[in-house]
């Protein structure tokens, strides 16, 4: 297990003037403000629903800032330490340089801490120059000041042309294959990897010939309290056409107690503990394995198996919000 290195008090207080002249007052008006958030959110799925949304293209990976990325980071590794006591094992799985694909379980919604602490994990134990790109959801793309600071961080429209570039750039892929499907599982399910059938990833692996690298967390399904995913409530209001999402979720949040999911909010100080797991590779296999459906079965459970194990291990003992007892 290796600790989360935690900056001091007076480098926090630099850290958030560094912040202040790094973003804009109208710009943190608006990041740090749900309803503003909300807003955006509803205008994009209007504008989807009418036939109107901008075709969307595949982002520049130039367009990260490693000193926006350092200065978050250590904003993120105070609160791992002193809110979430985060726990992290495995990284010195990643590969020191070099593409490759991390999958994991996702969890948050709109707070998706298990990304952020993966990409501070990397960075703090290879280097804030091993730059980890995250796929993230059109809507980041859609909104001209959403789109700025996703790029900024490193996050690129979901898509295999995205993580193409990456890749080309010797980055590292950071991809929930379960998507909204997994992050908004209901609370009871936890303990579950839902990676939703979708085997997308895998044909990216291939494609691209890199290893595939499981990130399993625990503790970031209890910062907010899924009560029910919505999937047939989806359906039937088309929620895909207008939002590409496949569930409308209602969760128990702070500070707004049961609500739609897709708001953000205050998560709970659950401990949290994120584990990387050893590369996976499958030598005999190229790109033209990408189109048999046979082969992607057994990829798919061979990662999914793998990923529940790790999920399995790490949920063993556990207590709500507190972790596992210390022997």
């Amino acid at each position: 297990m290796s600790t989360v290195a935690a900056p001091s008090a007076r480098t926090l207080l630099a850290s958030l003037a560094r912040v202040r002249a790094l973003i804009p007052s109208e710009d943190r008006r608006v990041l740090l403000s749900p309803p503003r958030l909300v807003a955006r959110f509803a205008r994009y799925a209007l504008r989807r629903h009418a036939g109107r949304g901008e075709a969307l293209t595949a982002d520049d990976v130039r367009r990260r800032d490693p000193e926006l990325v350092a200065v978050f980071d250590e904003l993120l590794a105070f609160l791992g330490k002193h809110y979430f006591r985060l726990e992290v094992h495995g990284v010195d799985h990643v590969p020191p340089e070099g593409p490759a694909l991390l999958v994991g379980n996702h969890n948050g919604g709109l707070v998706p801490t298990d990304g952020f602490f993966t990409s501070m994990a990397i960075h703090q134990h290879r280097g804030a120059q091993r730059a980890v790109y995250a796929l993230a959801h059109d809507f980041l793309f859609d909104d001209p000041i959403l789109r700025r600071y996703a790029l900024r961080l490193g996050m690129l429209r979901a898509g295999h042309e995205s993580a193409m570039h990456a890749f080309d750039a010797g980055g590292l892929v950071l991809v929930y294959p379960g998507s909204d499907l997994d992050t908004y599982r209901p609370f009871r399910d936890r303990g579950k990897i839902v990676l939703g059938g979708r085997k997308g990833f895998l044909k990216l692996a291939l494609r691209a010939g890199v290893p595939i690298i499981p990130v399993v967390s625990a503790g970031t399904h209890e910062q907010s309290i899924v009560l029910w995913r919505g999937d047939g409530l989806a359906r039937l209001l088309h929620a895909h056409a207008w939002a590409r999402t496949e569930v409308l979720p209602f969760a128990l949040m702070v500070p707004w107690g049961l609500a739609p999911a897709f708001v953000p909010y205050l998560p709970l100080p659950a401990q949290t503990t994120l584990a990387f797991g050893a590369p996976i590779v499958w030598p005999g296999l190229g790109a033209a394995d990408a189109e048999d459906d046979e082969t992607l079965s057994r990829c798919y459970g061979e990662v999914e198996g793998r990923m529940q194990a790790m999920l399995d291990e790490l949920s063993a003992g556990r207590r709500f919000l507190l972790g596992k007892a210390r022997a």
